[in-house]
């Protein structure tokens, strides 16, 4: 058990991955860019932010073409996630950079014992990559993604199986009031709060007054270095 902030305790803690670990959504955002323009499709940065941040590429590709009243059938769909997955390889090779404060945070609950997992929207193998180059994929005993779940955020069954799965890896059991999920969207927080669990919001992505529903929030996990 440790205690986040003299006021939240946690015996097990679930990160959000996009947004959270690292600042992958520009990069989402170039990606889907550049398989949606041969479609005849464009939205500006502010309107990925406004309406694209939580979902999986599944669900976002759906609102992309429903926005125009276009019709996309399961065929093209499979298409265009394996395009962009392809795509997002490429965008990453540039680099990504971790959040302050994250990847010490994380090494800390590892090593003081704490059960760890990720709850993403994105797909497996966007993350793998990204959790070896910042050397702490050995850290987390559960990985969910959109490929384990049929919907994006703010549907709770992503989280709902994420703690199911980390909590049956547990000689001890855990429960819900002292897992931690850290998230950055409101569709997160929904999520995470729907399947029962308790919400630090951190504003990487979204201000503090588009996160009010959360059980508390930060503006960098550097303020939870100071764990006890």
């Amino acid at each position: 058990m440790i205690l986040f902030a003299d006021t939240i305790q946690a015996e097990a803690v679930i990160f959000d991955f996009d947004g959270v670990i690292v600042d992958t959504e520009p990069l989402h955002y170039r990606a889907f860019q550049r398989v949606l323009e041969p479609h005849g499709f464009h939205f500006t940065w502010q309107e990925y932010v406004d309406t694209y941040i939580g979902f999986d590429d599944r669900d976002a590709f759906k609102e992309a073409f429903a926005s125009l009243g276009r019709e996309l059938d399961s065929i093209l769909l499979q298409q265009l996630i394996a395009e962009k997955a392809a795509v997002f390889q490429d965008v990453i090779r540039d680099g990504v950079a971790a959040y302050p404060g994250v990847v010490d945070l994380i090494n800390r609950l590892h090593t003081a014992g704490i059960p760890l997992a990720i709850c993403s929207g994105a797909l497996r193998s966007d993350i793998l990559p990204i959790l070896s180059l910042l050397e702490i994929g050995e850290c987390f005993s559960v990985i969910v993604t959109a490929d384990d779940v049929p919907a994006s955020k703010p549907d709770p069954h992503c989280y709902r199986l994420t703690f199911d799965r980390l909590s049956a890896l547990q000689q001890h059991p855990i429960s819900k009031e002292s897992t931690v999920v850290i998230e950055d969207t409101p569709a997160g927080i929904s999520a995470a709060l729907g399947a029962g669990l308790r919400v630090i919001a951190v504003t990487n992505s979204y201000p503090a007054e588009k996160l009010t529903t959360a059980t508390q929030i930060t503006t960098s996990l550097v303020e939870l270095l100071e764990i006890q």
